[in-house]
């Protein structure tokens, strides 16, 4: 299996996937498991997807203590990543809970950072999610015709857009990949700060970031990306309609457009 050690020594895995210039990509969970990010829309026919499992998560060790398994200890093992394949700058996707490590490492190594990708971010503010909204989306997801069936397979309402073929190939695929330990939850989202203290650290991120929230998230709701969008200076938005919490399943050529625009623009001064 393909895998380094991490700077502390942890054995980490990661899965390559295309051909292209590489894009570190970040599995949500916490603990999620690279693969299912699949090719990310098609993304892996221009990009080289170097899907790293975090620590304790997916095919990565557990440290022996826990150690350092906080999302924001986790941006060191992806400058580690980097480091290991001689990547002096890295363009990031990330999705749900790892967009919190992808916006530490970029907080914490500008140098290093190109373009931030942040899918249906996880919300760590007072503020988000939106409680209202998630009730309204789950409500919405609950009335569908095929509710009844995802729910019984196991997934949450408003997971994704709809219970579609792809849907459920990639839920009963993540139920292959193993369950993290069940302390990973709060050590890995220790790392909180206070409100005040994040925003302002957000409002201190110059790296260009591409928030993507699905109008039917009914896991993040879309508040998280829209604050984000509004506390990044150089962030945009976007709203991809009719998808859950995986756009990239619910709608993979309109993730891909999206996303492969932002990665491909033009810099700007």
């Amino acid at each position: 299996m393909p895998n380094f050690a991490s700077y502390d020594g942890v054995t980490l895995h990661y899965s390559v996937l295309g051909d292209g210039p590489p894009l570190v990509c970040l599995p949500g969970g916490p603990g999620g498991d690279g693969r299912g990010l699949g090719d990310l829309g098609g993304l892996a026919r221009g990009r080289t997807l170097l899907r790293l499992d975090g620590r304790a998560g997916g095919r990565s060790a557990v440290p022996p203590d826990g150690a350092h398994c906080g999302f924001a200890a986790q941006a060191r093992d992806v400058l580690a990543l980097a480091d290991a394949f001689g990547l002096d700058r890295v363009d990031v996707v990330a999705h749900s809970a790892g967009t919190l490590t992808a916006q530490e490492f970029a907080l914490r190594h500008p140098a290093r950072t190109g373009r931030l990708v942040l899918v249906t971010p996880a919300g760590r503010l007072a503020r988000e999610p939106d409680e209202s909204e998630l009730s309204a989306i789950r409500a919405e997801s609950g009335q569908r015709a095929d509710a009844a069936a995802a729910v019984a397979a196991g997934a949450a309402p408003g997971a994704y857009g709809t219970w579609s073929a792809a849907a459920r190939a990639h839920h009963a695929a993540g139920a292959d990949y193993g369950t993290p330990p069940p302390w990973l939850r709060s050590r890995f989202y220790a790392d909180v700060t206070d409100e005040p203290t994040r925003v302002a650290r957000l409002g201190a991120l110059r790296a260009p970031v591409l928030a993507v929230a699905g109008s039917r998230d009914g896991i993040a709701g879309t508040a998280p990306a829209r604050l984000l969008a509004a506390c990044c200076p150089a962030a945009r938005l976007a709203l991809l309609p009719g998808c859950g919490h995986w756009p990239w399943v619910d709608d993979p050529a309109a993730f891909h457009a999206v996303v492969s625009a932002f990665l491909t623009a033009p810099a700007t001064a």
